[in-house]
C-alpha cells in the first residue's frame, strides 16, 4: 500500500521538507522552458514549423495535350469504394524535420492518404525518368519511372517498397510496405497499367492521359498501390488512411478500386485541379449506361470505371 508520505500535500511556497530545493528545482524548469521557447524547440511549436512548410501550396503541372510526362509535377488520387477521395502524402512527423543547415524532412519517411486533395509540399510528387528518358517526354504504359517529391523542404524523396518480411511491413494491415527513401533504386521503379484487364494489352505502350484512371504497380513485387480505407493513422495531419502497395482483385479478376489512382495536373484555364471541375460538373457514384437494361453494367462519371453484373 503506498505512504501518504511520498505526496506533496503542500504546495512551494510552504517551507516545509526540501523548500529551497524545490524553489530551485521549480525555477530551473521555467528557464528551460523559457530557453527552448526562444529558441522554437517546444513540441508545439516543431509541429507549427512542420505544417507551415510542408502544407505550403505547390503549383501542379499544366498539360496542354492531355498526356503525362516525365517532369511533370502531379498529385495522385484514389477514389475509393465509397466515393472518397484520398491523396498521397507524405507523412512526416516532427523526429523527421531538421532545421539545419536547410529546414526540410529526413528519410526514412512515412506516407499516407488524406481527405484534403490540396497540392502542397506533401502532395505533389514529380513524374521522375530511370532509364535516361528525357524531361518532357510522354510518360508511356508499361514504362518504369520514380516518383519523387520536390526538392527544397521534402528533400526530393523516393516513394519506395520491397518485398513483405517478418522486420518489414506496413503499420497496420502487415502488407507490403512503402515508404519515402532518399536516393532511387530498383525499388522506387513503378510502371502504370490500364485500369481495366481486358483493355490493358491493347493499350501497352500508348501514351498515358492525365487525370485519368489508373494501375500503379511496384516493378520489383508486380504490387499494386493501394489505399486501405479501413485502417486509419493517426498522423499530425488528421486521421488518415494507410498506404500499401498490394493488389486486390474482384470476382473478374479485375483490380478494386482502391487500387485505382489519378495523376492530377491542374486546369489549363487556371481553375484549380481538372479533377476536382470534373467532381463539381459531373454527378459522383455509379450510374447506369444502358438505361434499357440497367443491370447490364454499371460505369462511374468520375473515373470511367466499368464494372459487369
Amino acid at each position: 500500500m503506498t505512504s501518504k508520505s511520498q505526496f506533496k500535500t503542500y504546495r512551494t511556497n510552504v517551507k516545509i521538507g526540501n523548500w529551497k530545493e524545490e524553489q530551485h528545482l521549480e525555477e530551473d524548469v521555467r528557464k528551460e522552458y523559457l530557453s527552448k521557447r526562444e529558441r522554437g524547440e517546444l513540441a508545439a511549436q516543431k509541429v507549427d514549423f512542420l505544417k507551415h512548410h510542408i502544407l505550403s501550396p505547390v503549383d501542379l503541372t499544366v498539360t496542354t495535350d492531355g498526356e503525362l510526362h516525365f517532369g511533370d509535377v502531379v498529385m495522385l488520387v484514389n477514389i475509393g469504394e465509397q466515393g472518397v477521395c484520398y491523396a498521397l502524402g507524405v507523412n512526416a512527423y516532427v523526429d523527421n524535420m531538421v532545421k539545419s543547415p536547410s529546414p526540410g524532412i529526413v528519410a526514412p519517411c512515412g506516407i499516407s492518404a488524406g481527405r484534403s486533395i490540396q497540392p502542397s509540399v506533401r502532395t505533389a510528387f514529380i513524374i521522375t525518368s530511370v532509364d535516361g528518358t528525357p524531361v518532357g517526354a510522354t510518360l508511356h504504359y508499361e514504362q518504369s519511372f520514380a516518383l519523387k517529391t520536390t526538392s527544397g523542404f521534402a528533400r526530393g524523396l523516393y516513394l519506395t517498397s520491397d518485398l513483405q518480411s517478418f522486420r518489414k511491413s506496413a503499420q497496420r494491415s502487415r502488407l507490403q510496405e512503402v515508404n519515402m527513401e532518399k536516393s532511387g533504386s530498383f525499388l522506387s521503379w513503378w510502371k502504370i497499367v490500364h485500369f481495366d484487364p481486358q483493355e490493358r494489352l491493347e493499350h501497352e505502350g500508348l501514351p498515358v492521359p492525365a487525370n485519368f484512371n489508373v494501375i500503379i504497380l511496384h516493378c520489383k513485387t508486380n504490387q499494386a498501390l493501394a489505399v486501405m480505407e479501413h485502417l486509419i493513422l493517426g498522423t499530425p495531419y488528421g486521421n488518415e488512411c494507410e498506404v500499401t502497395a498490394h493488389t486486390f482483385f474482384d470476382a473478374h479478376k479485375a483490380e478494386k478500386p482502391n487500387n485505382h489512382w489519378i495523376l492530377c495536373t491542374s486546369d489549363p484555364a487556371g481553375e484549380g485541379l481538372v479533377l476536382l471541375n470534373r467532381l463539381q460538373s459531373e454527378p459522383t457514384g455509379a450510374t447506369s449506361e444502358n438505361t434499357d437494361n440497367p443491370k447490364e453494367y454499371i460505369t462511374c462519371n468520375v473515373c470511367d470505371y466499368k464494372e459487369h453484373l
